[in-house]
């Protein structure tokens, strides 16, 4: 029950993130703690004065306590119940939980669903679940009967794929493996192309469903294009290039499993064609010398940056790769670029590929400015739940 939490109390003047709803208290604004919490307790939050902030799970290091309730309740069964039952709801008034030609989404996006330390993505009825905090990976069992109760027979399984997310400082040995069900299906639709997902091996959850939307934006643009995608981890972007009519599509990327993957894609929605060849090979190098054989390059690079200190070298590799595609795509050419990276924004990330194409000495106009889509809902008052950004650009 809320009154029997451990009680943090905050310094004077520090509580005002909070009276703003952002879901983050960090050890800095503490003033005392009354009590002695384990990792992953469900703590209550005061101000200076003794008023009720918040209700949210106690974690060691900066960001000290992830608020999961603004209002005075009780962290029981139902009231994570009504947590998924809400993103549950949204992902079916955005047309995903019911659209036929596509059955992978993330059903529920951390802060942005009022869930910190959570990410679920959703594989033609697996759930993959992955936990960044102890809070969340206590209370998993809870979790999985709370979506078997709202998802009904949609959902066949629930993996746990948390033993690289966990905090290491918790020392909380999780192994990756299924809470409930057994493997099912690994072939998943994604605006009717077909896609095997290795959410067991795979990076992230498995696959990157926060490109759906601006895969789809590749396939508008690639007819009678020779495409570049490079980074292509296990080949989306190349899928929708060829379905859109590119003339050719390579898929470069460093990883001999991803490649492989990326074949046997191909091969699912376009067997025997002879447009596209897949190779391993470090992007960078790659980039070096290719000329100007492409007029379509998309850079979707893994996160160059996890954490504030590793930022400037993050920028530079944004500023190098995105230099080296400059130089090399042919005048008329459409690069899509990416980062991935939170802890670069947008005005970051832009400044970055505006030197790149200064140092390339083109003539550049953006098309669209993109950014993850409606299942990776921002909180308006989290900010920092805004990862994904990107340009696309138009080369001369």
């Amino acid at each position: 029950m809320p009154g029997k939490l451990v009680k943090i109390v905050l310094k004077s003047g520090k509580d005002q993130s909070l009276l703003r709803f952002h879901p983050w208290v960090f050890s800095g604004a503490i003033k005392k703690i009354q009590g002695s919490p384990a990792e992953g307790d469900p703590v209550k939050i005061v101000s200076n004065n003794n008023e009720f902030l918040g209700i949210g799970h106690y974690q060691i290091g900066s960001i000290a306590v992830r608020i999961v309730s603004f209002k005075e309740t009780e962290l029981d069964s139902e009231f994570w119940k009504g947590k998924i039952e809400s993103a549950w709801n949204l992902r079916k008034r955005l047309g995903l939980a019911d659209d036929p030609g596509t059955n992978v989404f993330r059903l529920l996006h951390g802060e942005g669903d009022g869930m910190p330390g959570l990410v679920v993505d959703f594989y033609n009825g697996t759930a993959v679940l992955q936990m960044h905090s102890i809070g969340m990976y206590l209370i998993r069992e809870e979790l999985v009967k709370a979506l078997q109760e709202v998802l009904g027979d949609r959902l066949k399984a629930v993996y746990n794929k948390s033993s690289k997310t966990l905090p290491f400082k918790a020392e909380v040995k999780s192994e990756d493996g299924y809470l409930w069900g057994d493997e099912s299906a690994s072939e998943v639709l994604e605006y009717g192309l077909k896609f095997k997902v290795d959410w067991e091996e795979g990076q992230k959850t498995g696959f990157f469903v926060d490109q759906r939307e601006n895969r789809k934006l590749v396939q508008a643009y690639s007819k009678g294009r020779d495409v570049l995608n490079m980074f292509c981890y296990t080949g989306g972007f190349s899928f929708y290039a060829m379905k859109g009519g590119a003339n050719l599509v390579h898929s470069v990327d460093a990883s001999g499993k991803a490649i492989e993957l990326t074949r046997e894609n191909v091969e699912l929605n376009f067997p025997g064609d002879a447009r596209h060849e897949a190779f391993v090979a470090d992007g960078f190098e790659y980039l070096k010398d290719i000329q100007d054989k492409y007029d379509l390059i998309i850079l979707d690079p893994p996160a160059f940056a996890k954490h504030q200190n590793a930022l400037p070298q993050a920028l530079k590799g944004y500023k190098r790769i995105n230099t080296r595609a400059f130089e090399q795509i042919r005048s008329g050419g459409v690069l899509f670029t990416f980062s991935c990276s939170q802890v670069v924004t947008k005005d970051r990330f832009r400044e970055a590929v505006f030197s790149a194409a200064a140092i390339a000495g083109r003539k550049v106009r953006i098309l669209h400015q993109i950014t993850q889509p409606a299942d990776h809902p921002i909180d308006i008052y989290h900010p920092e739940s805004e990862y994904l950004k990107g340009l696309v650009l138009y080369v001369e």
